[in-house]
């Protein structure tokens, strides 16, 4: 399957439950409770969720909708403009870049590093990947191996030495050697661990003092089957160090898809990398539209690609 079918098969579950909240006749309290019931449950939250029940109201009667399929479009054109990422968000893939790799552990930290690594390589960058994350073992042995199957260099310390070393070292190599981007992947940073966010806030330093021409990244790794806890995690990390972006990762599995709009609506940070799967190219740039299509319309282009 290409990405678009992975992502559609992944978040299956969640287009049928909202393809038959719109299949019913009538635009009544019994349809509104139907689809608030089936937005929360699709991991909007309830914030979002209240804003796009709003939205359909405001359009029902403004507009005089008697079928419910037409306020499929209503959510879709709602959400559009909100999740919609403009191509400046990636400005920074072609400056010298430093991008900090952040989120607790198990969301996919390491393996993103590598898919990006293999992507940025793919665009012909030169890449450099740092083994920040000293702290869990196996971490640095894991990102070795990600490091040769993207055919990129990689700067690592032993284990349980001082992260902020590792990157010393990797700023030093980087502009040694006229890296494009250098990955940085970090610990796994439980926001109510201070001694670790005043590590991330000590590596961040080092970057300003030592590579103060390079353009700083942060990019937080949730795991989108995690639901609002994927949110709290960013809400909590946004209050200690700026977050420029997001990568989701994980859904083709269980995750029900809408906390990537959740996150979008409630922090106004922009998702801009997607994963679905664990080969090295199923990690991809958000697309709106296609995730759109994929959450809510039976079919995207007219055909079940199922």
């Amino acid at each position: 399957m290409g990405f678009f079918q992975k992502l559609r098969a992944g978040l299956s579950a969640t287009r049928e439950s909202f393809v038959n909240v719109f299949k019913v006749n009538e635009i009544d309290d019994d349809f509104y409770d139907e689809l608030e019931e089936t937005l929360i449950e699709s991991d909007m939250g309830y914030e979002t969720t209240e804003f796009l029940i709003k939205q359909v109201k405001e359009k029902v009667f403004l507009y005089n909708i008697r079928e419910a399929e037409k306020c499929r479009n209503v959510i879709i054109e709602s959400l559009r403009t909100d999740m919609t990422v403009d191509d400046s968000a990636y400005d920074f893939e072609d400056k010298k870049s430093v991008v900090l790799i952040i989120g607790v552990n198990g969301v996919g930290k390491t393996t993103s590093v590598g898919k990006l690594a293999a992507r940025y390589k793919g665009e012909g960058k030169k890449v450099l990947i740092a083994a920040a994350d000293t702290f869990r073992a196996g971490a640095i042995e894991q990102l070795d191996t990600w490091a040769k199957r993207a055919g990129v260099d990689i700067i690592a310390h032993n284990e349980g030495s001082d992260p902020s070393a590792v990157v010393f070292d990797a700023v030093s190599a980087a502009k040694a050697r006229g890296t494009d981007i250098l990955l940085i992947d970090t610990a796994g940073r439980l926001h109510n661990k201070q001694n670790l966010m005043d590590e991330l806030k000590k590596m961040r330093r080092v970057i300003s003092r030592d590579y103060p021409e390079a353009n700083v990244e942060s990019l937080i790794v949730l795991d989108g089957s995690t639901g609002q806890n994927a949110l709290e995690q960013a809400r909590q990390f946004s209050t200690v160090t700026d977050i420029d972006g997001i990568i989701l990762t994980k859904l083709d599995g269980t995750a029900k898809g809408g906390i990537a709009i959740a996150i979008q609506r409630e922090l106004n940070v922009p998702v801009k990398y997607i994963g679905v799967g664990e080969k090295i190219d199923d990690l991809q740039r958000f697309d709106a539209e296609q995730y759109l299509h994929a959450l809510f319309e039976n079919n995207s282009d007219g055909s079940d690609d199922e």
